[in-house]
């Protein structure tokens, strides 16, 4: 038996108000369906449109920081500008930010300077054992007081004689300007050989 013969027996037994809700049924599901259908599309495009209006306004405000100059119209940061031409003494400026912590430091291991770019970066390691957090955090604050000064390394241990005290190994550096070669004797003798 086909499904047109089972939807034809179907019709046949039900009465005459049964079928006009059956006719109401299939006119009326195809039409909420559509309205529903509809009215998410128009949701989905009113979301769309929100969002490229706030892209439009982005694009705006980006096109007038453009215009006015862009980047170089916000503050700079002037560390740059900071760094000096001689490198600034780190054990004689550690052992101040140590005594400000209330602290002697014993002693400081200076590694090779390294020039890139520049600049030259001179470190320092250090080691302090036994210091309450507080000591050792008015330490840090001290050495990074200074902008061109920066702990570039920090290991902290809790003193295994004493679990309220520190060990701290730390890498600290400073930063110069990289003294200007004299390009000018070089082509003076050049210049009187011709």
């Amino acid at each position: 038996m086909a499904i047109t013969d089972k939807a034809r027996d179907y019709w046949d037994r039900i009465s005459p108000r049964e079928r006009r809700l059956v006719v109401i049924a299939a006119v009326a599901v195809p039409i909420v369906l559509a309205l529903w259908l509809g009215l998410e599309i128009k949701d989905g495009l009113k979301t769309i449109e929100a969002k490229n209006a706030r892209m439009r306004q982005a694009l705006v405000v980006l096109a007038d920081l453009k215009a006015r100059g862009g980047v170089a119209a916000q503050p700079k940061d002037d560390v740059l500008a900071q760094i000096p031409k001689e490198p600034l003494s780190l054990d004689t400026y550690l052992s101040n930010a140590a005594e400000k912590a209330g602290f002697t430091l014993k002693g400081t291991s200076p590694r090779n300077p390294v020039t890139r770019d520049g600049y030259i970066t001179e470190s320092v390691n250090i080691s302090v054992d036994d210091l309450d957090v507080e000591k050792l955090k008015v330490f840090l604050a001290e050495i990074e007081k200074e902008k061109i000064v920066v702990v570039t390394h920090l290991t902290i241990n809790r003193d295994r004689s004493d679990k309220s005290k520190l060990d701290a190994r730390l890498d600290v550096s400073t930063f110069a300007h990289e003294p200007v070669k004299d390009a000018g004797s070089g082509s003076a003798g050049s210049g009187q050989g011709g």
